[in-house]
């Protein structure tokens, strides 16, 4: 669009973004020097950002010079290789740069006509998705916040799709008064694909709990046995990495049991998922494909930027009749033009596509894979640095990027010695119930995190044991010393 005739074409907030940008780059450039999570507190970062409501405006570079000083004492260095709290991928700064111009462009994403490049730029990255995943063909993708609302999506489009086949349109009617739901799930699910129940009107309470093994995958015979006590119409929801052992649930049975019984398979696949894309993992989410919908997450594995999932379902029309939205005043195009907002609760959004888009363009399949196998790399490697350390057990070996940890056999050392790592800040990992015991949870997801790390990191846990749990650790009852 032309500017109009005797329009300023002065740019008074140049300097301001030049800031930004150049503040962004030191950010990043400086990974390496910071102390990962030696941060101020919620309380204090209250503190800074407080104050009497500004009267009269700023210049605009003092402001983005203020909150830079302002914000950089309670940020925790996630993109950091050494982080291993979360499932939390590194923001890599191709994706970055694409979410920069994205919010440059300020463009609003709701629909193809307001947004050509949008709507174009999500249709082919989410047909790359697709394909990456070895998902099947055609799948509708729905660009979302990440995996809770890809949860949320993928459900909503079973929910709507199995109660019109009882004869209900659940998109029209509402609940009151439809045919019963069931929903089966692993009881080691996550808990986002609960409160997706919960926002669905499925209730996370009646969910039907199916028995699952000692890392968390769901036993068919169980699921059988759970079918077999149901009528009527019926939600399977499995998981692909579970999220403190990265186990698979066996999609070739659970996927054949649920459709003997005209149930819906939906898959929460935050970040196991994406062993889809490694030909050295991809036999774990064996038979993820014949499922009904899938949630994953992009600013996990795929390191694009927050906020980034995809909600992907095989039957395009269930998945669009669950999102979609009309109103007189937006356009509407041909069947061949998708509407982004069709397969997403949001009409105004940001457009997510140019940076997914991006970073597959910039890695390409061969890229992705090495990504994904470097992480599970160090997670083995790092078992195996740590396996046979006095007073130190592998709870659970990894088999993707997962690896859970305990000290001293007890909680009171796993605790400490987590507390320890944490205070030290040369790395981050955080604690998780497993099985009623604490353990020490390392994920690991950053692009920059490579096996020959393994070495370095092990030494630094046993030096947190030896400092934190151990000489928290009575020597009496035969305890082993930490080193």
């Amino acid at each position: 669009m032309a500017r109009g005739k005797g329009r300023k074409s002065s740019m008074p907030f140049e300097e301001a973004l030049r800031r930004a940008a150049d503040e962004a780059i030191a950010y990043r450039k400086s990974g390496g020097d910071r102390q990962p999570h030696e941060i101020e507190s919620y309380a204090q970062m209250l503190d800074r950002f407080s104050g009497a409501l500004p009267e009269t405006g700023e210049d605009p570079d003092e402001v983005i010079r203020d909150l830079v000083s302002t914000t950089n004492p309670g940020l925790r260095a996630m993109a950091d290789p050494a982080f291993f709290g979360w499932v939390i991928g590194g923001s890599h700064p191709v994706g970055v740069a694409a979410d920069w111009l994205t919010s440059a462009w300020g463009q609003n994403a709701g629909n193809h006509f307001a947004t050509p490049a949008a709507a174009a730029a999500e249709t082919v990255a989410g047909e790359w998705l697709v394909e990456l995943l070895d998902l099947p063909r055609g799948s509708s993708v729905g660009f979302v916040t990440g995996a809770s609302m890809a949860n949320f999506v993928g459900l909503a489009a079973a929910r709507g799709d199995l109660l019109r086949k009882a004869g209900w349109d659940v998109e029209a009617d509402g609940l009151i008064g439809a045919p019963k739901l069931n929903v089966l799930i692993g009881a080691d699910a996550h808990e986002t694909v609960f409160m997706a129940l919960r926002y669905l009107g499925l209730g996370a309470k009646s969910a039907i709990r199916v028995e699952t093994d000692e890392l968390g995958r769901m036993l068919p015979d169980a699921l059988n046995k759970a079918l077999q006590s149901i009528a009527g119409p019926a939600i399977v929801i499995a998981q692909a990495g579970q999220l403190n052992t990265g186990a698979f649930d066996p999609f070739t049975e659970v996927c054949a049991l649920a459709k003997e019984h005209g149930a819906w398979v939906h898959v929460d696949g935050a970040f196991g998922l994406w062993a889809r894309a490694s030909g050295r993992y991809r036999r774990f989410a064996d038979g993820v494909d014949l499922a009904d919908s899938w949630a994953v997450d992009g600013h996990k594995w795929l390191q694009t930027p927050y906020d980034s999932g995809f909600a992907i379902v095989a039957d395009r029309d269930a998945h669009a009749r669950a999102m979609q939205m009309q109103a007189s005043y937006l356009p509407s195009g041909s069947e061949a033009e998708r509407e982004p907002s069709a397969y997403v609760p949001e009409l105004s959004r940001r457009a997510r596509g140019f940076a997914t888009w991006a970073i597959i363009r910039h890695l390409g399949r061969s890229g992705i894979a090495e990504m994904i196998e470097a992480n599970c790399d160090f997670a083995a490697a790092l078992a195996r640095a740590l396996d046979g350390a006095p007073g130190v057990r592998i709870v659970a070996p990894p088999m993707i990027n997962q690896l859970l940890l305990r000290f001293g056999d007890s909680d009171e050392a796993t605790l400490e010695t987590v507390k320890e790592i944490q205070r030290r800040g040369r790395m981050f990992a955080g604690p998780a119930l497993w099985r009623d015991q604490w353990v020490m949870r390392i994920s690991v997801s950053n692009y920059e995190t490579r096996a020959d790390q393994a070495g370095g990191i092990a030494a630094e846990i046993l030096e947190a044991w030896k400092q934190g749990g151990g000489a928290a650790m009575p020597r009496s009852a035969g305890q082993l010393s930490p080193a």
